[in-house]
């Protein structure tokens, strides 16, 4: 479990999931949290940052979080390309996976500041490898295995996630 070096914490929020059914179901309704964010009075992006081991269910989440966005394709996590952008309907969801990164400062080649605007919506693998040049986020997510299922934990690390959070149904 990775742990920011920021003290700020908005609110946490705290669900047992029993499956992988349960972690898409989480990731929905933190997705429609995510949409209303944009469409709505906060009319805000958004950076989530997701922490786990490998196989805790990280890319099974933002497979949730992007079904939230009417997305129905398939969903990997991006471990090669570093990132995988899907433009939706109503936002841009960039999927970042820097497992295999080697230096933060890789990340400004690829432009990484341009995908972090008002109007996208970020989710973050591995942020950890990525220390010094990425935003600090609205939301951390951990996920952490547990028996047969796995621990979620969300903090709200900003207004923006405050209320994001607050709003996640589970």
């Amino acid at each position: 479990m990775t742990t920011l070096n920021t003290p700020t914490r908005y609110g946490v929020h705290s669900v047992f999931l029993d499956d992988h059914d349960a972690t898409i179901a989480l990731g929905a309704s933190l997705g429609a949290g995510l949409d209303a964010s944009l469409s709505g009075a906060l009319r805000s992006g958004a950076t989530v940052y997701l922490d786990g081991c490998l196989g805790a269910g990280k890319t099974t989440l933002c497979k949730g979080i992007l079904g939230a966005f009417g997305h129905s394709g398939a969903v990997k996590s991006p471990t090669y390309t570093l990132v995988e952008p899907y433009e939706l309907n109503s936002a841009t969801v960039y999927h970042f996976d820097l497992y295999r990164l080697g230096d933060p400062e890789e990340l400004e080649y690829m432009g990484i500041r341009d995908y972090f605007s008002d109007n996208a919506i970020c989710i973050v693998e591995w942020f950890e490898r990525g220390e010094g040049i990425l935003p600090k986020p609205d939301i951390l997510i951990t996920l952490t295995p547990q028996n047969e299922g796995r621990d979620a934990t969300l903090t709200a690390m900003s207004p923006v996630g405050e209320k994001i959070v607050h709003n996640v149904k589970n």
